[in-house]
C-alpha cells in the first residue's frame, strides 16, 4: 500500500460493527474519542416490493428496488375528446398539405430526447393516467451506478471518508445557559445529519469511501437529483446549432409540462403514532420547522441543507440571522417613537401652532386665480403634533444607531457564513469546483482549456459577452428612464388632484394628505406592475449574455433587477426626501413645470409626507407579497389538483409522482432575496423618517420565514439541490445599501428634518424655542398677493434669503460631513474588531495544517516526489486527492507534500 493509502487507512477502521475515528487524531482540541455506528451513516436499504407501504410505492420503480431519481411529465389530448376530433375534422376538410403541427413536433422532440437519455445510461419506466379529455404520462427516470460514478467525478462531488457527530452550537443558547435561563427557542430535532470527513470523489478510490459497499445508498438523494438534472439539461432533442438542448427548453416549447425530483413522501404525519426518529425527512421539516407553531424556535439548518441543498440552507440561515438582528433595532425604534409620544406635550412649536388661532394667515398652496384660498396655520395642529413623532431629538440617535446596526449585522453574517460554508463543505466551491452551466455548455461555440483546472470546457468569447452586456445596459437605462417618467406622472397627479381638493371647503384641511396618500397608492401599483415586466426582460437579457457558471448568471441577473428595482421603489421616496418643496419659489415668483406650480410640502412638512410614503410602499408591499404567497399558491394548487384528479378514481390513492405533479412549480429564491433586500433598504436608507420601520420588518419576517418554509415543504415541487458558498451578489448590494444609508440619513436629518433649524434657533435666539414658529415664517413680498400672507421659508420681505438661511446651510453641510465621518469611522472600527472568520475556526485550521505536515514527515518519498507515485499507481491517474471535512474551511488538497485535513467546528 502506498503512502497515501496508509494515511487514509488510518481514517477508516471497522471494529465490531463500528466505524470510528479519534477526533483528536485530526486536529480536534477535545481529548475524547467519538465513534459512530456504521448503520447510522446511510439511509435505509430499499425494501422488497412486498414490504413497501402503499404511500411509499411511488418513490420506486415497479420492481421496488430502483429508486425514482426524476420524473418527467407530458400531457396529450385524448384522441376521443371533442377538441381532438374537431382538429382532425378541420384538417381533413382543408385537404391542404401543411407543416407538422405543434403536437407532432413535440412528439418528435420527446422521442428523440428520451432515446438520447437511454443512450446516456438512464433507465425509464412509464405510467399513464387518463382524465377523459387528456392523457398524462409520467416518465420515471433512474440513473445506474456507472452513470452516477461518471457524473460524480465530472461534477466534483465529495464523498465521505469518515463520520463524526455534528457539532453545531448557538451563541444565544450559550448565553441563556450561562445565565441559567430556560431556552424556549431550543428543540431536539430527530435524525440530525452527521458530519463527515470528505474528499473529491474518484471511482478508482471507491473502497476508501464510507458506505461504498452499498451502491443503493452511497449517493444521497440530492446528489442523484443533481446528476440526473445535469443529464437532462445537456441532452439534445434536435440540432445543437439551434440550441435544441435540455429539458428546460423542452418545457418552454410545451413538449413536457414538468420535470422534478420526488419529495421523500408525504409531509403529513401518519394517523397512528410513530416515534419521531421514524418520520421521513419531509415530515421532520414540517413538524419542527414549517409549522406556524415553530415561529419562535431555532431553524434546523442542517436538516434544511440535507433536504434542499446548500443554496436554500444559506438563504434561511441569512434570513434567520437578519430577523434575529431586527429585534434590537425594532425595540430601539419603538422606544424612539414612544419618546415622541410621551414628550409631545412639551413640544413648544406644535403648541404654538395649535394656539395661534388666526395669527398666521398662510399663502394659498396653489394658484389664487384658480380658487385656492388662504388658510390659518392653526388648521395644521394635528399634522404638527404628528410630525414631532417622527422628527425629534431621538431621530438623530436612531439614525446613527441603525447605521452601526447594519454594519454590525453584515460583519456577523460574514462570520456565520464562513462557519456554514466550512461546515457544509462549500468554502472553495465558486473558485475551484463550480462547473459551467448546462445551458452554457450546450450553446457555447468553442472549447478551451480552463486556466485554473487545466481541463477543456465550453467557452464563449469575453469580447462578445461584453458587447451583449453593453446592449443590455442600454435597455436597463431605458427602463429606468421609464420609471422616472412614472414618478413625474405621479407628481403631476398629486398636483392636479390637490387643486379641486383645495377649492373644496370640505376637503381643504386634508387636501395634502388625500393627495399624498392616493399618490402613494398609485405609485405602489406602478412599482409592482413595472417590476414584473422588467424581470421578464432581465431574464432574457441574462440568458443572452452567456455567463459561464450558475453563480455568474445569477449575479448578473440579480444586479440588473436590483438596479431597476432600486430606482423603481426608492425614486419617489428620494424625491420627497431631498427635492420636494426645494424649488417652489416664493409668492409672486413661483417656479412652474408644464404650466403648473412646482409641488410644495404639505402643512405638516416634508418629513411627515416621507413617513407616509414609506409606510404605504413598505407596508403595502409586504401585505401584497404575503397575500400573494398565501393565496396564489393555494389557488394554483387547487386548480392543478382538480385538473390532475379528474382522471383518477376517487377510491384510489395517488402515487407519489402524481401527488408531486399536483404541487406548483418551484420558482427559486430570487423573489425572496429581492423582497428582503428591498426591505433592508427601507429600514436603513430612510429610517430617520420612519423609526417604526424595523418593527414592521420584524413582524413581516416572522411571517415570511413560516410562509417560505411551508411553501418549500408543502406547496411546491422539490427543487434540484444547488450548491452555494454564500448569498452571492446580494451581500455586495447589502453592503452598498449600508454605505448609502449613512449618507442618506445624514442628509435627511440635515435637510428634511427640523432638527438643525431648531438647534440653531436655540443657540442664537431662545433656548426654549419660544417664537420659533413665527421666526420660520416669511412675509409675502408687497403686492405679490391680494393680501399679506405667510409662507415657510427663511427669507426677507423682498424674497431674498436671510442671513440665518446661509448660516443654517453651512451648519447643514458641516453636519453631513461630521455625521458620515463619525459613523464611517466607528463602522470601520467594528469591521476591524470583528474578524470575518471566528478565531476558534482559524485556530482549528492552523492545527489541521500542523498535524497534516507532522503526519507526512515520515513519508520521505511523498515529500521528495509529491503524489506522483499515487497518480501512477491509481488506475485513474489522479493528480489530486483533496481530503476535507464536510463543510470545513481550509480543507485543501493533498499535493506535493501538503495535506490539510479538517475537523468539525462550532456553528458560530
Amino acid at each position: 500500500m502506498n503512502a497515501m493509502n496508509s494515511i487514509l487507512s488510518k481514517a477508516k477502521t471497522e471494529k465490531n460493527g463500528l466505524a470510528g475515528i479519534a477526533l483528536d487524531s485530526y486536529g480536534s482540541t477535545d481529548d475524547s474519542v467519538a465513534f459512530v455506528h456504521k448503520d447510522s451513516l446511510s439511509e435505509n436499504h430499499p425494501p422488497s416490493p412486498g414490504d413497501l407501504h402503499a404511500a411509499e410505492q411511488g418513490i420506486y420503480f415497479r420492481d421496488g428496488r430502483r429508486r425514482i431519481d426524476f420524473v418527467l411529465v407530458f400531457e396529450e389530448e385524448d384522441p376521443g375528446s371533442k377538441k381532438s376530433k374537431r382538429k382532425k375534422k378541420k384538417a381533413a376538410e382543408s385537404g391542404e398539405v401543411k407543416e407538422k403541427s405543434p403536437e407532432e413536433k413535440n412528439d418528435q422532440y420527446r422521442k428523440k430526447f428520451l432515446n438520447n437519455l437511454r443512450k446516456a445510461g438512464c433507465e425509464m419506466e412509464e405510467e399513464i393516467s387518463s382524465t377523459g379529455k387528456k392523457t398524462i404520462t409520467y416518465i420515471k427516470v433512474f440513473a445506474s451506478w456507472d452513470v452516477l460514478c461518471y457524473y460524480a467525478e465530472e461534477l466534483n462531488f465529495r464523498a465521505p471518508l469518515q463520520a463524526h457527530p455534528n457539532p453545531s452550537e448557538n451563541w444565544s443558547a450559550k448565553v441563556l445557559e450561562s445565565l441559567h435561563i430556560p431556552n424556549m427557542m431550543d428543540q431536539e430535532v430527530p435524525n440530525k445529519p452527521l458530519d463527515y470527513y470528505t474528499c473529491v470523489f474518484k471511482k478508482s478510490k471507491l473502497d476508501k469511501f464510507l458506505g461504498s459497499e452499498n451502491r443503493d445508498t452511497f449517493f444521497s438523494n440530492t446528489q442523484r437529483h443533481r446528476i440526473v438534472y445535469e443529464i437532462l439539461a445537456t441532452t439534445p432533442y434536435g440540432k445543437r446549432k439551434r440550441a435544441e438542448i435540455g429539458i428546460d427548453r423542452l418545457i418552454d416549447e410545451g413538449a413536457f409540462q414538468a420535470a422534478y425530483p420526488l419529495h421523500d413522501g408525504s409531509w403529513k404525519k401518519p394517523s397512528h403514532s410513530i416515534p419521531a426518529e421514524q418520520l421521513n425527512r419531509r415530515q421532520v421539516l414540517y413538524d419542527y420547522w414549517a409549522r406556524w407553531g415553530c415561529w419562535y424556535k431555532y431553524q434546523p439548518l442542517d436538516h434544511i441543507r440535507e433536504y434542499f441543498g446548500e443554496k436554500i440552507g444559506i438563504y434561511f440561515a441569512w434570513l434567520g440571522l437578519y430577523t434575529a438582528n431586527l429585534i434590537p433595532a425594532a425595540v430601539v425604534g419603538l422606544l424612539v417613537f414612544l419618546y415622541g409620544v410621551v414628550t409631545m406635550g412639551t413640544n413648544v412649536p406644535a403648541r404654538e401652532v395649535c394656539n395661534s388661532g388666526g395669527d398666521f394667515v398662510m399663502c394659498p398652496l396653489c394658484d389664487e386665480n384658480i380658487g385656492c384660498a388662504y388658510w390659518n396655520l392653526s388648521d395644521t395642529c394635528t399634522q404638527a403634533k404628528i410630525s414631532y413623532l417622527f422628527d425629534n431629538e431621538g431621530t438623530v440617535f436612531f439614525s446613527a444607531f441603525m447605521s452601526l446596526w447594519a454594519v454590525t449585522f453584515l460583519e456577523y453574517w460574514k462570520r456565520k457564513n464562513a462557519s456554514l460554508a466550512h461546515h457544509w463543505d462549500v468554502m472553495d466551491f465558486e473558485e475551484e469546483e463550480e462547473r459551467p452551466r448546462p445551458q452554457f455548455a450546450a450553446m457555447a461555440p468553442s472549447m478551451e482549456k480552463n486556466p485554473v483546472t487545466g481541463i477543456k470546457e465550453p467557452h464563449f468569447p469575453d469580447e462578445d459577452r461584453f458587447k451583449r452586456m453593453m446592449a443590455g445596459a442600454v435597455i436597463i437605462i431605458f427602463m429606468m428612464v421609464m420609471v422616472l417618467i412614472f414618478v413625474l406622472g405621479v407628481i403631476m397627479y398629486r398636483v392636479l388632484i390637490s387643486i379641486p381638493l383645495f377649492q373644496s371647503v370640505m376637503f381643504r384641511a386634508q387636501a395634502s394628505n388625500i393627495a399624498n396618500m392616493s399618490g402613494a397608492c398609485v405609485n405602489l401599483i406602478l412599482i409592482m406592475a413595472s417590476g414584473i415586466v422588467y424581470q421578464k426582460i432581465a431574464e432574457k437579457l441574462t440568458e443572452w449574455e452567456m455567463h459561464r457558471t450558475q453563480t455568474e448568471h445569477e449575479d448578473s441577473y440579480t444586479f440588473k433587477v436590483f438596479i431597476f428595482q432600486f430606482v423603481n421603489f426608492y425614486s419617489s421616496i428620494f424625491y420627497i426626501a431631498f427635492f420636494k418643496g426645494r424649488f417652489v419659489g416664493y409668492p409672486g415668483h413661483y417656479n412652474r413645470f408644464f404650466g403648473l406650480r412646482n409641488e410644495a410640502c404639505g402643512q405638516g412638512g416634508c418629513l411627515v409626507e416621507l413617513a407616509q410614503q414609506l409606510a404605504v410602499i413598505m407596508i403595502g408591499k409586504q401585505v401584497i407579497n404575503n397575500a400573494q404567497e398565501i393565496i396564489v399558491p393555494k389557488i394554483k394548487n387547487y386548480l392543478q389538483r382538480r385538473e390532475v384528479a379528474k382522471g383518477m378514481e376517487k377510491s384510489s390513492e395517488p402515487a407519489r409522482w402524481e401527488e408531486d405533479y399536483q404541487l406548483i412549480e418551484n420558482e427559486g429564491l430570487f423573489e425572496e432575496y429581492l423582497e428582503m433586500v428591498i426591505q433592508f433598504g427601507f429600514i436603513t436608507i430612510f429610517v430617520a423618517a420612519f423609526p417604526l420601520a424595523p418593527l414592521f420588518a420584524l413582524l413581516n419576517n416572522w411571517v415570511e420565514i413560516r410562509l417560505d418554509a411551508h411553501k418549500f415543504v408543502c406547496e411546491v415541487r422539490r427543487s434540484v439541490s444547488e450548491r452555494a458558498q454564500d448569498i452571492g451578489v446580494w451581500f455586495n448590494i447589502l453592503d452598498a445599501l449600508v454605505q448609502l444609508a449613512v449618507i442618506s440619513n445624514a442628509f435627511i436629518i440635515a435637510v428634511t428634518s427640523e432638527f438643525l433649524p431648531r438647534l440653531l434657533y436655540k443657540y442664537e435666539k431662545n433656548w426654549n424655542l419660544d417664537g420659533y414658529v413665527n421666526f420660520t415664517l416669511a412675509y409675502s413680498p408687497p403686492g405679490a398677493m391680494s393680501q399679506e400672507c405667510r409662507y415657510k421659508e427663511f427669507r426677507d420681505k423682498d424674497g431674498s434669503f436671510s442671513l440665518f438661511y446661509w448660516r443654517l446651510l453651512a451648519i447643514r453641510l458641516g453636519f453631513v460631513i461630521l455625521f458620515e465621518h463619525v459613523v464611517f469611522f466607528i463602522s470601520r472600527l467594528i469591521d476591524i474588531m470583528v474578524p470575518d472568520i471566528p478565531e476558534s475556526l482559524e485556530i482549528k485550521i492552523k492545527r489541521e495544517r500542523y498535524l497534516a505536515k507532522q503526519a507526512l514527515q515520515d513519508q520521505e518519498h511523498i515529500m521528495a516526489g509529491g503524489l506522483a507515485g499515487v497518480g501512477e499507481e491509481d488506475e485513474g491517474g489522479d493528480d489530486e486527492f483533496a481530503v476535507t471535512t464536510q463543510g470545513r474551511k481550509g480543507a485543501t488538497r493533498m499535493d506535493a507534500g501538503n495535506v490539510y485535513l479538517s475537523v468539525p467546528t462550532a456553528d458560530v
